[in-house]
């Protein structure tokens, strides 16, 4: 018997043996392993430099009205490759991008149900990435998953910098604690307008930053989501591991799936030093080149708007205050009263469109052009917007005509309501009426519950919906910058005419009673390890009552921090979001914003801590002019600027708009100095930072 059961035990562990899988980056460092348990489960570790970073945790599904994806499985076949390419991305923080990772695909078999399953995992020199595909078979053809099993096993009690798992909104301040304290924190941390009781309390989203006691910075996220849920993250407190929380459609079921088909990537970046974080690429190369052929329509812009005169409060969207809950198809709205707040005047917009050719910026963004918002803030919930009919004070054709005279174009606002079958079933008009009048881009947005009512705004069928949205505006050459959309996964290096997203705590927020004054140290390492981010920076009047006497906000950051966000939070659509008048009063700040480039041959991260303080530099596409900007957290700092980036046997001009001495973001946020120095690649120059600070540099060659 003692021999039969030391048999057994052998043969047990040779199974496991057999099954086991090794993965390394190319580089080395990283290293992964894959193997099945003794129940037949398949999992995962993941190593750096010898540390741990993921201990084992399991994969796999729980399947509609049929047994799980869990265990039982058998490993079929196993097969290894390699790749490296550089590919060039049509706007980027870079001209060329490397795409290097080796590769293990595994190919399961479940012996109790017959099906099949292949898990690939892509190794970088920054992370790991791994999906699950399904194969055609005649086991599992179509399916419903109602829970994805996927685990990250961290190794303790990190700190990390999270917010609520919400699944309409991720506009919210971040908050730093230990794993421990999510729990304890969630209802502080949560702001949202819908019930807390529709997720889990320990759930976060992605992308999540986290810091461990040994010193490896970890980031857990996603690339190329589509036709699928996003992902949030369950935390178990007790085991310190995360679970894939995804978003529920409006039946509650996750992911409708018809085989062939793949899941995202759920990808992990690691490393020890932060600033590797911000250079990884890996999610961008998670995801399929661009399916546009033609791209020459696609090009990076500045642009200035009316819309920080309606967020303060100081105009408005809406035409006339006289309409309530009534059919707007038969308004005469020659027949009502303006309210003499609306911002979407023609005399208005000239005035945008003359500050704009006067300075050198590319486009102006009007909203509130269209008819249909005095319905949409509180009367009628079902009502959906006209996307071609002007306000009577509103003249497209002219304005248009007037905006080419002077060399520069109007961008489009589209605000949907939430109504995305709506948009969808008049997106053709709309994309037409863009093309008749000269518009190139689209500022989207999302705001407000989902309609049909059930869906939210991150869960398939509404994911799809941006998707699609984004694929039509390629076919009409237009350019897409969604607001309150689904937060990006790398899916620009596919549809590069996404040329923006907010999906985040943006700059309006600092209208509505501010955010934390280390916002911006914490977005680079979260939201645009996805993509780029629409922030609209450049806000110079940080007291909100010269622009509305009923706002009583005051903004923490300094102006010299607005100046670094141009740097630090990278766009290919750059706005300078203030009112004319204002950058007026401080024109010579403003000609950082003018002067700054927008479009990248290359970026090098010089500082980094997420939470506390970045400064990076990049170099301009074209002209191979520098530049350098920092923000900076709760504490006043000196930065240190390392040029040796710069070309060695020059001499450069440097231009530094930078933090008064005394400046602060509570009581002196407006207070700047402008100097020049002369430096070289061997400089490293020493700046303040005020608290809630920052600075800009440009460097001319001598």
């Amino acid at each position: 018997m003692k021999t039969q059961k030391l048999f057994s035990a052998l043969l047990m562990l040779f199974v496991l043996a057999s099954t086991a899988q090794e993965l390394k980056s190319p580089n080395g460092l990283l290293k992964a392993h894959f193997s099945l348990d003794e129940a037949g489960r398949p999992t995962y570790d993941l190593q750096y430099k010898s540390k741990e970073v993921i201990k084992s945790s399991h994969l796999g599904f729980e399947i509609k009205d049929t047994e799980p994806l869990l265990e039982g499985f058998e490993l079929v076949s196993s097969t290894s490759s390699s790749y490296d390419q550089t590919w060039e991305p049509v706007w980027g923080e870079e001209s060329q991008i490397r795409n290097n990772y080796n590769e293990l695909a595994v190919t399961l078999h479940q012996v109790s149900t017959d099906r099949s399953l292949t898990i690939r995992f892509r190794m970088f020199d920054t992370g790991l990435g791994f999906r699950y595909e399904f194969p055609i078979q005649d086991k599992l053809g179509s399916f419903v998953i109602t829970k994805e099993r996927t685990e990250f096993a961290l190794t303790g009690d990190h700190t990390a910098i999270w917010i609520p798992g919400d699944y309409d909104t991720q506009e919210y301040d971040y908050t730093t604690s230990k794993l421990s304290e999510i729990e304890a924190k969630f209802d502080e941390a949560y702001t949202g307008n819908a019930s807390q009781e529709q997720f889990s309390k320990t759930a976060v989203q992605t992308a999540l930053m986290l810091k461990a006691d040994n010193g490896l910075y970890i980031n857990l996220h996603e690339a190329a989501t589509v036709n699928y849920p996003t992902m949030h993250l369950d935390l178990d407190p007790k085991t310190f591991t995360f679970e894939s929380w995804l978003t529920p459609g409006a039946k509650g079921n996750k992911a409708y799936m018809i085989a062939p088909q793949n899941t995202p990537w759920r990808t992990i970046i690691v490393s020890d030093d932060a600033r590797d974080i911000l250079a990884s690429r890996m999610t961008y190369n998670l995801n399929e080149p661009s399916v546009i052929e033609d791209t020459s329509w696609i090009r990076p812009m500045k642009y200035i708007g009316v819309w920080w005169e309606m967020i303060t409060g100081k105009s408005s969207w809406s035409y006339t205050d006289e309409l309530s809950a009534i059919n707007l198809d038969t308004v005469d709205y020659s027949k009502t009263t303006p309210n003499g707040t609306h911002g979407a005047t023609n005399e208005n917009v000239r005035r945008y469109i003359d500050f704009a050719a006067d300075n050198g910026i590319d486009g102006v963004l009007v909203e509130g052009w269209n008819t249909g918002w005095e319905d949409w803030f509180g009367k009628s919930k079902d009502y959906v917007f006209d996307f071609v009919t002007p306000y009577p004070d509103f003249d497209v054709k002219a304005l248009n005509e007037y905006a080419h005279q002077r060399g520069v174009e109007l961008i489009m606002h589209h605000e949907t309501s939430g109504s995305t079958r709506n948009y969808e079933r008049f997106m053709d008009e709309a994309y037409q009426f863009m093309n008749d009048h000269g518009y190139h881009a689209v500022k989207s947005g999302y705001v407000g519950d989902i309609i049909p009512r059930g869906e939210k705004h991150y869960s398939q069928y509404i994911n799809n919906h941006y998707l699609y949205a984004i694929q039509k505006a390629a076919d009409y050459k237009i350019m897409v910058n969604a607001h309150e959309a689904v937060r990006p996964t790398g899916l620009a290096r596919t549809y590069p005419n996404m040329v923006a997203n907010e999906s985040a705590r943006g700059t309006e927020y600092q209208a509505f009673g501010g955010s934390h004054p280390n916002h911006t140290t914490i977005l680079p390492f979260t939201r645009q390890i996805g993509g780029p981010m629409d922030y609209t920076p450049g806000i110079f009047e940080m007291d909100m009552t010269k622009l509305n006497p009923n706002n009583h906000t005051q903004i923490p950051t300094t102006i010299g921090n607005q100046l670094g966000l141009y740097l630090v939070m990278y766009s290919p659509l750059q706005m300078a979001a203030d009112l004319p008048e204002n950058y007026e009063r401080f024109a010579d700040a403003f000609e950082f914003i003018k002067e700054v480039g927008i479009d990248w041959q290359q970026s090098v991260y010089l500082e980094a801590e997420p939470g506390a303080y970045l400064t990076i530099a990049r170099q301009e596409k074209g002209t191979g002019k520098w530049f350098a900007g920092n923000n900076n957290g709760y504490h006043s700092r000196t930065a240190t600027v390392d040029c040796s980036f710069l070309e060695k046997g020059k001499k450069y001009t440097a231009t530094i708009y930078r933090d008064a001495d005394d400046a602060n973001y509570k009581d002196n946020p407006q207070a700047y100095v402008i100097e020049e120095k002369t430096v070289s690649s061997k400089t490293k120059l020493k700046i303040f930072t005020a608290a809630g600070g920052g600075f800009g540099i440009s460097f001319e060659e001598q």
